[in-house]
């Protein structure tokens, strides 16, 4: 079951008005440690690449300004919130990156509240898309009252508190209209798609119904869009797997006008394999609006008759994706 990230909607980058930059000492401690390299990410185009250092730690001097920033170590991502200013120390284990985050020193309080907020919405999310409606509904409305009664009795940053109120207040709005789609998705399956004609990187256009007799499995993505950059590896080792098998995977890009050029260097750049289409009016084209889709990546299989097998399917980093393919193609 794929989970809603909590910490990508924490890390819209807020920054606070008339706000100091400070030099703040940062420490990392990772246990089980195999990467050599985090960077931090912020407001302002802000980025620092920091080495592992003699001792096995992580550790620079930041000329940094208050508020929310993005820690990415690999493929793992955190949020992280400075007030510029004396030391902030971080420790962790690779193995459980976020569930063991701790902090100490300067915006210690609120950095752990932070962990402590993204760890309680990742066990709400682990199994809310299976609950029936009035289960949803039940254990939304306590999740909401959690996370009220906490924010009320904690010592935070006023600036951050009233930030990361209006985060929490979007992600379980986020949550709500994920498992939303997701209901839709399910009376979807074994139903016709609807067809697209869209253009071809190779040139013309190609629609969904050239494609009946074959599954199609459809990735809808942006040259923009980290996440989907970082399924590509795993969506290449997909069509390598089952060459020759009676399946086509078609990668839809919903880049605005002004990225085409960008969009078409990129396919031919990276070599992407498959058929490369670029829908004809990105987030306000047809297949797109049908489906409500509003986040990439999102992926779909359709049968040989053209119905769904699934329109939210798994990505191709997981697993239970080639386990549904073997079943379908061997």
């Amino acid at each position: 079951m794929k989970k809603l990230t909590f910490l990508l909607l924490l890390t819209g980058v807020y920054t606070f008005a008339q706000t100091t930059i400070e030099k703040t000492k940062f420490t990392a401690s990772i246990a089980n440690r195999t990467i050599d390299t985090l960077v931090i990410e912020g407001p302002q185009k802000f980025v620092k690449k920091i080495a592992v250092n003699t001792k096995g730690e992580f550790q620079d001097e930041l000329t940094i300004s208050k508020g929310f920033y993005r820690l990415s170590y690999g493929k793992k991502t955190s949020s992280i919130y400075f007030i510029p200013g004396k030391n902030l120390e971080l420790n962790t284990d690779e193995n459980n990156f976020n569930e063991k985050l701790t902090f100490k020193g300067n915006g210690a309080n609120e950095n752990n509240y932070l962990a402590q907020v993204v760890t309680r919405t990742n066990k709400f999310v682990s199994d809310i898309f299976s609950k029936d409606q009035a289960d949803f509904d039940k254990a939304f409305a306590e999740q909401t009252e959690t996370e009220k009664n906490a924010s009320a009795t904690a010592n935070l940053d006023t600036e951050f508190k009233e930030n990361i109120s209006k985060s929490i207040e979007k992600t379980l709005n986020s949550i709500k209209i994920n498992y939303s789609n997701k209901q839709k998705a399910k009376e979807l399956i074994g139903k016709a798609a609807v067809d697209f004609e869209y253009e071809n990187h190779k040139g013309g256009k190609t629609k969904l119904s050239d494609l009946k007799g074959k599954y199609v499995f459809i990735d809808i993505w942006a040259t923009w869009c980290m996440p989907c950059r970082q399924e590509i590896p795993y969506l290449q080792k997909l069509e390598e797997k089952y060459k020759g098998k009676n399946i086509e995977f078609v990668s839809i890009s919903v880049d605005v006008e002004k990225d085409y050029e960008k969009w078409k260097n990129m396919v031919s750049e990276k070599q992407l394999g498959g058929i490369q289409l670029i829908a004809d009016k990105d987030w306000k084209s047809d297949f797109v609006t049908t489906y409500g889709i509003t986040g990439i990546p999102r992926f779909m299989l359709i049968d040989p008759k053209g119905n769904f097998v699934s329109n939210d399917a798994e990505r191709p980093s997981n697993p239970e994706l080639i386990t549904q393919l073997d079943s379908l193609l061997n």
